[in-house]
């Protein structure tokens, strides 16, 4: 536009006008990153506390209560929604993969794996999984890396870095990028072959889900990002649905309590943590 000609925010009325226009832009599709919201699944055995449905190199973030359940759609086949947690009264606490992993002698996520922080307590647990592809090894994709392998990295472009979108996120609640740490993702998997490299096994197709039920109360950051080991030379992401309901804490009379005595030592630092903030048990 000449600069002798109005611009278009240069009035109140112009920059509500243009604001409006941008936002219905959203709604056509213009911005691919917008999160929707999906109605409320009829087969949701509780109270909705969450429902949204995350773009291809979208993000979402949460503050979720202590037995809440959090359900993880792989809409299409191609999402991979990589989780962060952290208590949500003291935030320096949050997710540890390598204790997660360490603790329970399994690399491999599955039903009844225990999301574990760095104080030894369950922040989440699995609960159910019919997808069996994930990964604990690798974590998000990297800017740089983003960069080299599609030309950009940047949140807003659009081959968004899984890390740059987890950095989003956390400032939402005061957190930084030294407050990014190692994340687990859902939805692609990877495995280890016998000569200890990495193979690619990509996601089991669409529908898959998984479920986990927040032991504390917990911040929650996901990142839909094409898996850093993803070898299809196109950035490749699909929408991915969360829905979360009201269910309750696990507790000493479930199976999952006293399935391994790594994992009650969790829950049984996880529940004294409740009782002492007057939490419900």
């Amino acid at each position: 536009m000449p600069i002798d000609q109005p611009q278009p925010t240069a009035t109140t009325a112009g920059a509500r006008a243009h604001a409006r226009a941008q936002e219905q832009a959203a709604h056509d599709g213009g911005f691919p990153h917008r999160p929707t919201v999906p109605a409320a699944a009829a087969d949701v055995p509780g109270d909705v506390v969450w429902a949204e449905q995350v773009a291809p190199g979208g993000y979402a973030h949460r503050v979720l209560a202590a037995g809440a359940a959090i359900q993880l759609t792989d809409l299409d086949g191609d999402a991979c929604a990589s989780l962060l947690l952290y208590n949500a009264d003291m935030p320096w606490e949050r997710l540890n993969v390598a204790d997660t992993v360490k603790v329970q002698w399994q690399v491999y996520t599955a039903t009844g794996q225990l999301l574990l922080s760095d104080q030894a307590r369950v922040l989440a647990t699995v609960t159910g999984d019919t997808s069996g592809r994930h990964d604990t090894m690798y974590g998000t994709s990297a800017q740089a890396r983003n960069e080299q392998r599609y030309g950009d990295g940047s949140p807003e472009g659009p081959c968004p870095a899984g890390r740059e979108l987890f950095v989003l996120g956390a400032s939402k609640h005061g957190l930084g990028r030294r407050d990014v740490p190692p994340s687990i993702s859902f939805f692609q998997g990877v495995r280890i072959d016998a000569d200890g490299r990495p193979e690619w096994l990509g996601s089991a197709g669409p529908g898959a889900t998984v479920t986990l039920r927040t032991e504390l109360p917990v911040i929650v950051l996901i990142a839909n990002a094409a898996h850093p080991l993803d070898p299809r030379t196109a950035y490749t992401s699909s929408p991915l649905r969360i829905t979360a309901w009201r269910d309750r804490v696990t507790a000493p009379t479930d199976d999952l309590w006293d399935a391994t005595p790594e994992g009650r030592r969790a829950f049984e630092n996880t529940a004294d943590y409740r009782k002492g903030r007057g939490l419900p048990a």
